[in-house]
């Protein structure tokens, strides 16, 4: 029996990937091993949403193959697909897949090894591609929510991303073909599903589809207890969205509405298709409908001709929308977009700076929103168990995805439990009776 190890670089999309392929390997009778070990193939599914993910990528192959010289390493991925011929004359690398024939990996290593005719290249030009590649998972590496593939590709075209060159234009998941994949989630036990893709927003433009109609769908399976959204753009929270959600007492009220800046003029920059208005208007409408949601966001700091005032505006709008998280990231330049040929790129210095000024901004924000559930009855997801200052506890998330811990007495891993919520227990982490 062959010996495989698999690693995975970048997004949740790259970590469905992975687990899928680790699937059809088992499937194929593939023994899987923690990638530090001596393996026959070693699968490392790339990341290029940055030239330094571009580095670890390659770092990632290399360490593959001095782990086994006589592996076959095989680079799958977004690296791939944006550095082909870079890869190629890497010589840690025998097997290149494209981000359209991951489902193939098999097949393609059966006849590498059958045939032993050198390096093997399946990447072709995904711009081309209009079919939604076939990938399916029956569990996950997690034991109590499994994040769901339904879309890749974007169309989007912000001037700072190299994604629409690696994954493509828009292609969604048929929906009785998602609808299978969270019955047969729900017949394995998890409660919680997480629909994620390259640009969530866009799912089923392509196939006269919508994502609010596969939610509602989703939201009639039996057994699963709770849905959960990845990333959306700001636009598709509509009065019809929000308030449509808000009948569907298993959608979770956590949105990850994507910013990258609060002032108008970076956002043209960006190539970002709404406003500072548009995004406030669509945070007022969850509100609206859901009582206290968690609403997460990107910012991306030292953007190419950000100025100190636009810095400030965009400072001024953090505050106002009032954020449970931000993720903060200081631009970085990518070769093959828009924005690494802009004038105007700002020293690194003023990045971490003005990244720091935002933390700062954040704790406030954060703490409140957390403190407005003390006192208030909460229902958590218990996932595992955890020690803080040598006291045991079982740790879980709400649906906003609050960290909240209960005294540990027994095994709690997938319940719903729900309680009273007495305090802060540590930084982040509420403590419920």
């Amino acid at each position: 029996m062959r010996k495989a190890a698999l690693h995975n670089l970048g997004c949740k999309v790259n970590a469905y990937e992975t687990e899928s392929m680790q699937q059809l390997l088992e499937a194929a009778g593939y023994e899987i091993v923690p990638f530090d070990q001596k393996a026959d193939v070693y699968v490392i599914n790339t990341c290029s949403v940055t030239n330094i993910a571009d580095r670890k990528s390659r770092q990632m192959l290399h360490r593959a193959k001095k782990l086994n010289p006589d592996s076959v390493v095989v680079a799958a991925g977004c690296y791939v697909q944006t550095s082909r011929e870079q890869a190629e004359a890497d010589e840690a690398i025998d097997i290149l897949i494209g981000n359209n024939k991951k489902h193939e990996l098999p097949e393609l290593l059966e006849q590498f090894f059958r045939e032993k005719q050198g390096k093997r290249t399946e990447v072709e030009d995904i711009a081309k591609d209009k079919t939604y590649e076939t990938l399916s998972l029956s569990r996950t590496a997690e034991h109590t929510r499994a994040f769901i593939k339904v879309q890749d590709g974007c169309n989007q075209f912000c001037s700072y991303c190299i994604i629409p060159y690696a994954r493509g234009r828009v292609r969604s998941r048929e929906l009785t073909d998602v609808l299978k994949e969270v019955e047969t989630l729900a017949k394995n036990g998890y409660r919680e599903v997480v629909l994620t893709g390259i640009h969530l927003s866009s799912y089923g433009v392509d196939i006269n589809e919508n994502l609010l109609h596969l939610i509602q769908e989703v939201h009639e399976i039996e057994g699963i207890e709770r849905i959960r959204l990845g990333s959306l753009e700001p636009k598709i929270v509509t009065e019809e969205f929000a308030k449509s959600l808000s009948e569907l007492p298993k959608v979770c009220p956590h949105f990850h509405l994507s910013l990258q800046s609060g002032c108008d003029a970076t956002l043209k920059r960006m190539n970002r298709k709404y406003t500072c208005e548009e995004y406030a208007q669509g945070c007022a409408l969850l509100r609206k409908y859901f009582e206290h949601p968690a609403i997460t966001t990107d910012v991306i700091v030292g953007f190419p001709g950000e100025t100190e005032a636009e810095f400030e505006t965009t400072r001024k709008f953090l505050k106002e929308i009032e954020f449970f998280e931000i993720h903060i990231f200081k631009y970085s330049v990518r070769k093959g977009t828009k924005a690494a040929e802009m004038k105007d790129q700002v020293p690194e210095e003023i990045k971490t700076r003005r990244s720091d000024i935002l933390f700062e901004d954040l704790e406030p924000m954060n703490r409140e929103f957390l403190e407005w559930h003390i006192g208030k009855e909460a229902e958590v997801l218990m996932e595992e168990k955890v020690t803080f200052s040598g006291k045991e506890y079982f740790l879980g998330h709400t649906k906003e995805y609050v960290k909240i811990a209960v005294p540990y007495t027994e095994n709690l891993e997938n319940k719903l439990v729900t309680g009273k919520v007495k305090g802060m227990l540590k930084e982040h982490i509420l403590l419920m009776e």
